[in-house]
């Protein structure tokens, strides 16, 4: 079930919204109860089979973490999680990756092993993650409730059951068992469907227009792809990648308020970063946290000496990268990344030893436009269907196929058109419109990205989503902040009503498949 979907809209939502409130009538377990039903319901909606693998994970792991609790910080808790996290991960690795390392394996070692053709279960990643964390959290101390209905509703609960955000047990636990939670409040409303109906508009009304416009670049087997052809395709997929994920990200907070329960900040304009290090602090800021805390920190983080940091950097990227998918372009994503993070730790490491310094407006325009352009070339591998199309994508960015415009474009631009073909530019006849709505739409995409405040900012003043620890608290949009006013009513009832008129093809968001 798609929260973009008009079963989820009119049917689903409504039901569960008003018998929670019912229920919680009764009993906070009686509406954590009906939730985590509803959120199993959720589930198999997308297929039934699955559903006992859910429910078995969960089982396993709450006596498991039960156990690792009680026996916290000694040698049977630190083999109890061992054995667990080695379980979840193999059971994570069965659906994701057997069939491609039996295919690594064919191609690289010449055998000729079948292919399984598992079905990846919707959703495995994140709740598998979740679990392991819960794990983790459980031998440190940190775990203080053990009521199973929550924990059902924990690692369930519908808003990031799919597609995240990574949850820490001791975030949402607390909130729960908060007796406010089951009564309904219309701050909550107001706010949650506010921030719901930004997130429809991003996904429904940007993402999904953007999406037209960059499968044609990463289409296999097309023709050698010329250098503006190739840069549309590419920017195109990165805005839309940024829409629907921040899209998602709005939709599983506004949601998850409409129960009262902050979930935490998963996207924040990472577009607007100046380095790779803070761009990877503002997007997928759980998964980010999950890799940093349970991945680079276990294998020694920066505390054994500059190439060790760098070697635990790469490592952490690159399983980063396997996490979001079973692929070579995945690696090698992973890959870019993390040797974009070595090198901005050894350019900050120069600049503390030059006494010289960009005035701070050039610098922050350099460092944006440079982690801009670095992420711009990662996601193609991140997106195309294999290294091959990748590649080639590549070179004509690169300009390695050449320079072409559409006729209809060149043939009106009068005496600049005699200057752009000595340049090398070549014409081509037909696909005029597509050119211009390419980056038109683009364009709107990077002013939006870059110029727009997010909605965290929009919504500061009521504090949306739990803040990520350490980090400063985002301060509210100081022209577009929002509050409960009719003006801004009626605007989130024409941005939601605009939404649900483009519901006609509902489209899955690009992060389910990982």
């Amino acid at each position: 079930m798609l929260f973009n979907s008009y079963s989820f809209l009119l049917v689903f939502l409504p039901v569960t919204v008003l018998c929670f409130f019912l229920a919680g009538r009764l009993s906070k377990a009686a509406g954590a109860g009906w939730l985590a039903a509803c959120s199993l319901f959720f589930y198999a909606w997308w297929d039934h089979r699955y559903l006992v693998l859910l429910v078995a994970s969960i089982c396993a792991n709450y006596l498991v973490g039960s156990y690792i609790a009680r026996h916290s910080a000694s040698t049977k808790g630190r083999l109890a999680l061992t054995i667990a996290v080695a379980a979840n991960l193999l059971l994570l690795g069965y659906y994701k990756y057997a069939d491609f390392f039996l295919s690594s394996s064919n191609a690289i070692l010449g055998t000729d092993w079948p292919i399984l053709g598992i079905i990846l279960p919707i959703g495995i990643s994140f709740f598998t993650f979740t679990q392991i964390a819960f794990l983790a959290d459980a031998y440190a101390g940190k775990v203080t409730e053990y009521r199973f209905i929550y924990y059902v509703l924990f690692v369930t609960y519908f808003p990031h059951l799919i597609a995240g955000p990574v949850l820490h047990h001791k975030e949402m636990m607390p909130q729960f068992d908060e007796d406010r939670n089951y009564r309904p409040d219309a701050a909550n409303f107001a706010i949650g469907l506010t921030i719901f109906a930004i997130g429809l508009a991003k996904k429904v009304l940007i993402a999904d227009n953007l999406a037209g416009y960059a499968a044609p670049a990463f289409a296999p087997g097309t023709d050698p792809p010329t250098f503006f052809f190739a840069w549309g395709g590419a920017l195109a997929y990165t805005f839309q990648l940024y829409f629907d994920f921040s899209g998602y990200s709005d939709m599983a907070i506004g949601l998850s308020r409409i129960f009262g329960v902050r979930l935490p900040l998963n996207f924040s304009s990472p577009y607007k970063s100046q380095n790779i290090a803070e761009f990877w602090r503002r997007w997928h800021m759980t998964l980010s946290r999950f890799l940093r805390d349970y991945l680079y920190i276990p294998l020694g983080g920066n505390r054994h000496g500059t190439f060790r940091r760098q070697t635990n950097l790469i490592t952490t990227m690159v399983l980063g990268g396997l996490w979001h998918g079973a692929g070579w372009n995945f690696v090698i994503w992973g890959g870019l990344h993390g040797g974009f993070l070595v090198i901005n730790q050894l350019w900050q490491n120069l600049c503390q030893r030059i006494p010289f310094s960009l005035p701070p407006q050039l610098g922050r325009f350099l460092g944006v436009g440079l982690t801009f352009l670095c992420v711009v070339f990662a996601w193609v591998y991140f997106r195309a269907p294999d290294l091959s199309t990748a590649n080639r994508l590549i070179a004509g960015m690169l300009g390695g196929f050449g320079a072409a415009l559409p006729e209809s474009i060149l043939s009106r631009l009068g005496p600049l058109k005699a200057v752009i073909e000595d340049l090398g530019i070549r014409s081509y006849l037909g696909g005029g419109a597509i050119f211009v709505e390419t980056w038109c739409w683009v364009a709107i995409g990077g002013l939006i990205a870059f110029f727009a405040p997010n909605t965290q900012e929009i919504m500061g003043r009521f504090k949306p989503a739990l803040p990520e620890e350490g980090r400063a608290k985002l301060r509210p949009a100081p022209h577009l902040s929002w509050t409960p006013q009719r003006r801004n009513a009626i605007a989130t009832g024409l941005l939601f009503a605009l939404g649900m008129l483009a519901l006609s093809r509902p489209t899955e968001f690009l992060y389910f498949q990982f």
